[in-house]
């Protein structure tokens, strides 16, 4: 799995531009991914694996996805031991579709009881780890699209061949799809426009990441239940933040994955996301952080992922009454 290439523009931070270069590397295809190997590395290191997908109405997409991973990683390459379908009280046949599909199901009103339930993905996420038995655990969004069966093994991949790495993101380009029209590299509008301008201000050393909001990733327990899971839509951007704390940029990885498209949402819903995107990254923002005053971005040039940074922080100019030139002006 070649590392995606960089191209350095001279202001990326020595660390994450040291970081991009070490830990990304590319799966964007079953061709790109050596399963036997993996296959070998998991039994040597003894580690079961489960895969979740936290659904909520999601009857449309979720039964080929689970048919389509059961096929391959349960059956014909038995690298996973577990794969999960966690339920936040869907109102359609996402349940018994997934059932039906060969998922384990479970919803989260039946996790942790005594917790209760709280609305949002990071619920069924948290709840997940109560009900999986996994060293390690890979998480997919339910309405992915297309062929995403080499996420699994493309995720895995770090984690089975590298005992320092505790937590895999994968990065994609991601089309948005209006009406008839595709616009190639135009999904991931919260990300664009409020995670990664956050990140690169107050977290700068994890400006590496293509795809921080992202929801494919793969952890080990032993990281995963040490940190704190936010109920809603900031569960991403507060995994990332929260295992950055706990491990260091070391222990932190991303793998391209190619292309990811799922089902577009409105505005309204995309504000919504951001706001908890916001709310969660102040909520871990420490007073003595100074905004770092650079934004790296990524363009994706048909072969890697190429960043981009440059210089975003303001300049002001003081309150015009306290201008010396301007008040002798006045008194003129």
């Amino acid at each position: 799995m070649p590392g995606t290439r960089l191209v350095d523009s001279g202001r990326v931070r020595p660390d994450a531009r040291a970081w991009f270069a070490d830990r990304t590397t590319s799966a964007t295809s079953l061709a790109a991914i050596d399963a036997a190997a993996l296959l070998q590395a998991k039994r040597r290191s003894g580690d079961r694996i489960s895969v979740v997908l936290p659904a909520r109405n999601e009857e449309a997409t979720v039964g080929r996805l689970v048919a389509d991973l059961h096929a391959r990683w349960v059956r014909e390459v038995p690298l996973v031991d577990e794969l999960v379908v966690v339920d936040s009280d869907s109102t359609d046949r996402t349940a018994a579709v997934a059932r039906a599909a060969g998922a384990d199901v479970v919803a989260t009103t039946d996790v942790l009881p005594g917790h209760g339930t709280r609305r949002g993905k990071g619920e069924a996420l948290w709840k997940s780890l109560a009900a999986t038995t996994g060293d390690l655990v890979v998480f997919l969004d339910a309405d992915l699209l297309g062929d995403v069966s080499h996420y699994v093994p493309g995720l895995l991949g770090p984690l089975l061949t590298d005992p320092q790495v505790d937590y895999v993101k994968g990065c994609y380009t991601r089309p948005l799809e209006v009406g008839d029209s595709v616009v190639p590299a135009g999904g991931g509008r919260v990300t664009e426009l409020t995670a990664r301008p956050l990140l690169n201000a107050l977290w700068p050393e994890l400006a590496g990441f293509v795809q921080p909001l992202g929801g494919e990733y793969a952890g080990r327990r032993t990281a995963l239940e040490q940190v704190p899971f936010v109920s809603a839509y900031g569960v991403e951007v507060g995994l990332l933040i929260d295992l950055l704390r706990l491990g260091g940029l070391g222990s932190l990885a991303q793998v391209d994955l190619g292309e990811r498209r799922h089902t577009s949402q409105s505005v309204e819903a995309l504000g919504e996301m951001a706001g908890q995107v916001v709310a969660t990254v102040l909520a871990r923002a420490a007073s003595d952080r100074e905004p770092s005053g650079l934004l790296t971005q990524f363009r994706h040039d048909g072969a890697a992922f190429v960043p981009r940074t440059s210089a975003v922080a303001v300049d002001e100019r003081p309150p015009m009454a306290d201008v010396p030139e301007y008040r002798e002006q006045l008194a003129g």
